[in-house]
């Protein structure tokens, strides 16, 4: 019997040896900055008190994203100091200031994962033109350009949820990546099918993704947080 319950104790400390092994806790010291018009971290609400209520089907994403460190919710691009990792899903128009701002970042060793997506097919709650809507169409050619892409959209491609070819990645209505002359000590890898750009720029690493179908809240595709960690394991592995 002593035997018996000394295996067994043995057997709950290896156990939770091996949760504690691939434990989010493993990286408290990281801070992940999140900065998106996407709905990943608050609610499609009216009100201030019910775009913060907790809510009752948590984003998957947002799971994911606190996995990999403590998550700072971004307003602004012009405080990153205090960020390990970037997220930059669908964001709203940059100002000047905040382009100069990321490109510094990055250029001294930032990393960074990017969702820019030309035409969004993600529903919202709000109607076009609603400031509270997330953005339709990336607007972000000035930080492209300084790293020598061009996000580009072909408007006779058919709609509907595929799956991209080579990435595996869900996608509807994607752009491509081209690149461009003008990049500033940029060194960027553009997938086969343009939909993922993997970028080297100064001491830093960037993956520009050209589609956000894989973020939306009602999971398109099979095991969508596998599929959002690798991307995260790509720029930090880089």
């Amino acid at each position: 019997m002593h035997r018996r319950i000394t295996l067994a104790v043995l057997a709950a400390i290896v156990a939770l040896a091996g949760w504690w092994a691939f434990s989010p806790a493993r990286t408290p010291d990281r801070t992940v900055g999140l900065f998106t018009s996407l709905p990943i971290l608050w609610n499609e609400a009216d009100d201030i008190k019910g775009m913060i209520d907790p809510p009752s089907a948590p984003h998957w994403a947002r799971a994911v994203l606190e996995s990999n460190g403590k998550v700072i919710p971004l307003d602004t691009l012009l405080q990153l100091e205090s960020v390990d990792f970037l997220v930059v899903a669908q964001p709203r128009p940059l100002v000047p200031e905040e382009n100069v701002a990321l490109d510094a970042w990055v250029r001294a060793g930032g990393h960074l994962l990017m969702f820019a997506d030309p035409m969004l097919t993600q529903e919202s709650a709000f109607a076009l033109g609603d400031r509270r809507r997330p953005q339709d169409v990336a607007l972000v050619s000035p930080i492209l350009a300084r790293w020598g892409l061009e996000l580009q959209f072909d408007d006779t491609q058919p709609g509907g949820l595929r799956e991209s070819a080579g990435e595996g990645l869900p996608i509807n209505l994607a752009g491509t990546f081209k690149a461009i002359a003008g990049g500033h000590e940029a060194n960027c890898a553009i997938a086969k099918d343009g939909l993922i750009s993997r970028c080297t720029i100064g001491k830093g690493r960037a993956t520009l993704v050209a589609d956000a179908a894989l973020l939306e809240r009602e999971a398109t595709a099979d095991r969508p947080e596998i599929q959002l960690q690798r991307l995260l394991d790509g720029v930090m592995a880089q």
